[in-house]
């Protein structure tokens, strides 16, 4: 979809640098993911590998977590983030996590989620990244998944058998593009919320997966935006993370544009060179740099 006409002239173009080369998926977990219900296609959890062109990656990755509710996987948000990475100099490997209407609750997504970072740090060599800037952008839904990983990590377990499993889950920072944080009635997306929890979640669990409640000073930097107009996810979601990253002393980038509807992405849905983009991305870029994401 591409950006309202009010909004094109707020557009930005990036620099186009290059589009990944035939991306490779892989199994999060070759012998089967913890509580399969199966060994369909959707109950195998895996990565998809993006990466940049040599001569301009910056050694940093970004695990992707696309949007839809946890229902369903949005490829704008998707691999359309990920070749958007790509020319910033970012490795990115979209996450195809498990989903509510196949039968998986919280925390089969969590797991997911939590692996793919893992995963990145213990093959970094693999994919020439460097194992201490290894971020995650989430969208929405993916938002929600995210930032329960940037407020629900560990350091890794180093007694286990998998050098996967020894690596810490925690994101070294976090994009969370309008996304869902609270579980409270007031503020949530109820079917992202039924979709991961159930139609009764007990208020113990809730809480639990509400992140605004769980910032503490470890949590990673993160860059925040939402939109006014959001009629599916509020902008209250974003404004009380903000608000807890404040109180916790945590550095973060908050944008609250004006106008745009929710889903909105990049404000495209084909990737092509000299695409506009919402200006979120340029926004996104100036604080990547900060990070010493990109250069």
């Amino acid at each position: 979809m591409n950006l309202p006409p009010r909004c094109l002239a707020l557009a930005v173009t990036l620099p186009l640098l290059v589009h990944a080369q035939n991306p490779q998926s892989f199994p999060l977990w070759p012998g089967g993911a913890p509580d399969a219900r199966g060994q369909a296609d959707q109950d195998i959890p895996t990565l998809t590998v993006y990466l940049p062109a040599p001569e301009h990656a910056t050694g940093a990755a970004m695990v992707v977590c696309p949007g839809g509710g946890y229902a369903g996987l949005a490829d704008h948000e998707g691999s359309i983030y990920a070749r958007w990475l790509n020319d910033l100099g970012i490795t990115s490997f979209v996450l195809k996590y498990r989903l509510g209407p196949n039968g998986y609750h919280h925390p089969a997504m969590w797991h997911d989620a939590a692996r793919a970072l893992r995963t990145v740090r213990a093959r970094a060599a693999e994919w020439r990244v460097d194992p201490h800037r290894v971020g995650i952008i989430g969208s929405s839904a993916g938002g929600h998944l995210a930032s329960t990983t940037m407020t629900h990590w560990d350091a890794g377990h180093p007694d286990a058998t998998s050098a996967i499993e020894r690596q810490s889950s925690r994101p070294d920072l976090a994009i969370l593009c309008y996304p869902v944080v609270s579980m409270s009635n007031e503020f949530t997306h109820k079917g992202s919320r039924n979709n991961l929890l159930g139609t009764n979640p007990p208020a113990a669990l809730l809480r639990e997966l509400s992140a605004e409640l769980h910032v503490n000073k470890d949590t990673p930097p993160c860059f925040l935006w939402s939109t006014l107009e959001d009629k599916t996810v509020p902008v209250e979601n974003t404004l009380l993370l903000a608000q807890a990253l404040r109180r916790a002393g945590v550095p973060f980038d908050l944008h609250v544009y004006e106008r745009g509807p929710h889903g909105i992405g990049l404000g495209v849905r084909t990737y092509s060179p000299g695409v506009k983009l919402h200006p979120w991305a340029e926004d996104c870029r100036f604080w990547l740099r900060e990070h010493q994401f990109v250069r």
